[in-house]
């Protein structure tokens, strides 16, 4: 992932908050067999202190190329919004000569993939997993010994991703002027499609904290 300097996080804690908002599902990339292309598979996640936690059913044909290559990629991608052109014509410029571009936030974790099989730390997992998709607590017991979950667990494998490396973009047009951004956030509030409001809010965000870009 390419990243301008004005695209990159501003310290850890942007994207740690970022992830924290409620963006906890990306994708696992990881190395396919030598002549096939690698493999992405889409789902959720949970943070559980630097690691992310997984799960997938058994016969994903992930696991082989995991057992082979523990090293993958997990991505996170939101708050984007398509951009148009004539939105980013400068003062001095027809409408018509701006060029369009994409709003986005993503985060790419570089991670060793440890397998989790034994039924007691899957349960474990999962129970980590419930802890924060549902809160609530409003779900059966998750114990290897006790419906229904215990006659689940074997058709499933954990993965806990060791992440070795970060790299976060918040890609919201940060170098160009602050009226430029602002007339672009209220744009794409005003447009209202989609993510264009949580775009809106990124890059408002990302104009409180910056304010004008400086090199």
């Amino acid at each position: 992932m390419f990243i301008q300097p004005w695209d990159a996080a501003l310290d850890r804690e942007e994207w740690q908050q970022w992830i924290a908002d409620g963006h906890d599902f990306g994708q696992l990339s990881v190395n396919g067999p030598a002549g096939q292309a690698p493999a992405v598979v889409p789902t959720h996640f949970t943070v559980d202190g630097d690691d992310l936690l997984i799960h997938l059913a058994r016969p994903n044909p992930v696991w082989r190329a995991i057992e082979q290559d523990p090293k993958v990629t997990f991505t996170v991608i939101g708050d984007y919004a398509f951009v148009p052109g004539p939105w980013r014509a400068g003062p001095a410029l027809p409408p018509t000569d701006g060029v369009p571009t994409s709003y986005y936030a993503a985060v790419q974790f570089t991670c060793h993939a440890h397998l989790v099989d034994a039924p007691e730390a899957k349960a474990e997992l999962l129970r980590r997993q419930l802890a924060h998709f549902q809160p609530e607590g409003d779900h059966a017991p998750v114990a290897p010994d006790q419906p229904p979950y215990g006659r689940m667990l074997p058709g499933i494998r954990g993965l806990r991703l060791e992440v070795t490396d970060v790299r976060a973009k918040f890609k919201y047009d940060d170098h160009k002027p602050v009226e430029h951004r602002e007339a672009v956030a209220e744009r794409l509030t005003a447009r209202g499609q989609a993510l264009d409001e949580p775009t809106a809010r990124q890059q408002r965000r990302r104009l409180d904290r910056m304010g004008p870009w400086r090199a």
